[in-house]
């Protein structure tokens, strides 16, 4: 049974591109099913049809449905466990979930102030003390991944892991708002931009013809 993933804007969803990512990179078939954001009654309906918390993105696979971007790749990883999201090492698979789960509740300050926003011209723009908090430690974590595991291969963990979907849009935001990176920091975004899967989806949500204003402040 083919799984279907249903998503928001690519343009603009950053939780959508997580799983997508996972999905993609790994080669594991699935159908997409986008529902634009902000627009209506009628979208957010049915969005409430496929996920009862209100928001993308959400797995379907049979009868069992899957809401929320860290526990759909759990999922995932679960389900196709020749994929290897989660590195075997236990100590590495305990560093990656940690960082991935500090990504899933964490640097809210970031997230307000540096929307992703395929479209938005590259610029830098005035932060907050609490977002340059978040850049910190989003740096301290790249650079002690990239030097603890670089023998292993280009990515957060050396192989493409969860670790990376999960942080595939901030390579994003940080390259948007030309947010300052070190060579080692800019050799790790490089990798993931050079992900099929990364450009695959930069690609399509570039293609996005839909402006959500409220998304487009800065």
């Amino acid at each position: 049974m083919t799984l279907t993933l249903v998503i928001g804007n690519k343009n603009y969803s950053s939780w959508s591109m997580r799983p997508w990512l996972a999905l993609k990179a790994n080669g594991i078939a699935f159908e997409e099913r986008s529902i634009p954001l902000y627009t209506g009654a009628a979208d957010k309906k049915r969005i409430l049809d496929v996920s009862p918390s209100g928001k993308v993105p959400a797995l379907i696979d049979g009868e069992v449905t899957v809401w929320d971007s860290l526990a759909i790749i759990e999922y995932i990883a679960e389900r196709f466990p020749e994929a290897g999201l989660w590195p075997a090492d236990l100590a590495e698979r305990a560093h990656a979930r940690s960082i991935s789960a500090e990504m899933h509740s964490g640097f809210v300050a970031l997230r307000n102030e540096c929307g992703m926003n395929l479209h938005r011209p590259v610029r830098a723009k005035a932060l907050s003390d609490n977002a340059q908090a978040d850049i910190a430690r989003i740096r301290a974590i790249w650079t002690d991944c990239r030097q603890r595991f670089a023998k292993g291969g280009p990515f957060l963990l050396g192989a493409f892991s969860a670790a990376d979907a999960m942080y595939g849009p901030v390579v994003h935001r940080f390259r948007t708002y030309a947010i300052g990176v070190t060579p080692l920091m800019r050799a790790y975004m490089e990798a993931m931009m050079s992900l099929p899967a990364f450009q695959q989806w930069t690609e399509q949500g570039l293609a996005e013809t839909c402006v959500i204003e409220r998304l487009e402040a800065d």
